[in-house]
């Protein structure tokens, strides 16, 4: 009797998935990319020992599918995947090449390079349109508010709550950033490798008011982030942080006849707690001092990061003429009790230019370093990628025309230069602060035409030239360790791109 009650209920089982399957209504939609890049130089530095930046030029895909689930009216379950990023005809990357989780560098989801090469999927949540406001359970996209700038749309575990009511919008969001809870192997059982409080974590609130002349919103976001990893100055990375701080992010977006105004200020306070380390063994866990912070004990440093930005725009259908100005505070190195970068910058989804600051070029080929590694972002930048603009003051003027309903070209000019010139400690007894020779990152010009080929695929054309500025010469040291009298020359570089985008 039992296993016939046990079949029974399993045909039952059987039958009801079976009858909600067939009662779901499925979604899909879209983008897939097929790109081309030559780069002229790999590496600004010039005449050197290792000759000067070689060249590279290739193409690459990317498919983005989304699915949605709709399950009854106001329940549905949404999934995206990205299929097949890869060069086109290059090597397979292995699966131990793991990039960091949320947040980290130009890595836009949960997973590794490796994966994305054949299927990952970074969106997994329910989507509930209830009586009382939305509801959003599980992984979907975090970091992304008011503008563009700032912005660096990156799936996460999150629980979100939004309740429209008039023209205002509420939010609350929670985020989880690494958990470290769960321990496996024989480690597991080890007092000195319990971390189980080591988490990072994210709440957030958050309202937008709708006008007639457009929206205005507030966010506050407070961060708790244990054991992580920072840089302060000639300390390096260290390990075993305790990170807390607030950030508020307001922002405007304006439209007054054909002109648009859009701006946004992102600003993050907070402390830096708890200096700890793992001797050389992994053996557990001690607190430490620095000179640098003048302590023997625990010692604080404080977080004071700053990042603004306005972009205007005046849009007369044929022509349009604007400019943007930005700014994000870099980390001085003569402050070591006080980190004002490293913690916001302008985000990989804001890309003014085709070189310095630009996501496909830098997640496909790379950031483009001169000496002592001077990347768009810099020793001192706050980025580990060169995709997003950090520590940096940064001006565009751009202006474009529409011949035709189907093209728009544009042309624009940028400078930039380093908030703070990135410096490190040259004496032990006596400390010597030392920074780069310049903190010019020198003028781009960028040029690009986008035909819509059809209202769901358009084909785009660029090019960009960037006239280097000496911030890539680093500390030009020559033999007898003087600043700014080496022979650290460097090249200017160009870059083209093509790209044809297909959506669905």
């Amino acid at each position: 009797m039992k296993r016939l009650l046990l079949v029974l209920l399993s045909l039952g089982l059987v039958l009801a998935f079976s009858a909600s399957a067939m009662a779901v209504d499925v979604k899909f939609s879209g983008d897939f990319t097929i790109g081309g890049m030559y780069v002229d130089k790999t590496r600004l530095t010039k005449d050197t020992y290792s000759g000067d930046g070689p060249s590279t030029g290739f193409f690459y895909q990317r498919l983005r599918l989304r699915t949605d689930f709709v399950v009854a009216p106001g329940l549905s379950f949404v999934t995206r995947a990205d299929i097949m990023s890869r060069v086109w005809g290059g090597k397979r990357s292995t699966n131990t090449d793991n990039e960091p989780l949320v947040g980290s560098g130009i890595y836009t989801r949960p997973g590794s390079t490796y994966e994305s090469e054949n299927i990952i999927f970074d969106w997994a949540y329910i989507n509930y349109v209830s009586p009382i406001g939305l509801f959003m359970v599980g992984y979907m996209d975090d970091n992304a508010w008011g503008t563009v700038f700032g912005d660096s749309a990156t799936p996460a575990p999150a629980i979100a709550y939004v309740l429209p009511i008039g023209q205002f919008v509420f939010i609350a969001k929670y985020t989880k950033g690494d958990d470290n809870s769960i321990h496996r192997g024989s480690m597991s059982a080890d007092p000195r490798y319990q971390h189980t409080d080591y988490d990072q974590d994210q709440y957030v609130l958050a309202g937008i008011y709708h006008f007639k002349a457009g929206e205005i919103g507030l966010l506050a976001k407070y961060v708790r982030a244990e054991d992580t990893y920072v840089s302060l100055g000639d300390m390096g990375r260290q390990d075993g942080f305790d990170i807390t701080g607030l950030g508020w992010a307001p922002y405007a977006k304006l439209k007054f006849g054909p002109v648009s105004i859009q701006t946004e200020v992102n600003y993050f306070h907070g402390a830096i707690n708890k200096l700890q380390r793992h001797d050389a063994a992994g053996w557990g866990i001690n607190d430490y001092g620095n000179g640098l912070l003048g302590s023997t004990k625990d010692a604080d440093v404080e977080i004071d990061n700053l990042a603004a930005y306005i972009d205007v725009l005046a849009d007369f259908k044929q022509f349009y003429v604007g400019g943007i100005v930005a700014y994000v505070s870099g980390d001085d190195p003569d402050t070591a009790d006080k980190k004002e970068g490293g913690f916001l910058n302008g985000g990989i989804d804001f890309n003014p230019t085709l070189i310095m600051w630009n996501f496909d070029k830098t997640y496909w080929q790379g950031d483009t370093y001169g000496f002592n590694q001077s990347g768009q972002n810099g020793p001192m930048g706050g980025s580990t990628s060169g995709a997003d603009l950090a520590g940096a003051k940064f001006y565009q003027i751009r202006a474009g025309v529409r011949p035709t309903p189907a093209w728009d070209i544009m042309a624009s000019l940028a400078y930039a230069v380093a908030a703070e010139r990135p410096g490190y400690n040259a004496g032990t007894k006596v400390p010597k602060i030392e920074r780069f020779v310049a903190n010019d990152y020198g003028y781009e010009a960028d040029l690009t035409a986008t035909y819509k080929i059809t209202s769901n695929l358009s084909y785009m054309l660029g090019g960009g030239y960037l006239w280097t500025g000496d911030y890539y010469k680093g500390y030009n040291f020559d033999s007898k360790g003087r600043v700014g009298r080496g022979n650290n020359d460097v090249s200017n570089n160009y870059l083209l791109i093509n790209k044809l985008t297909l959506t669905f």
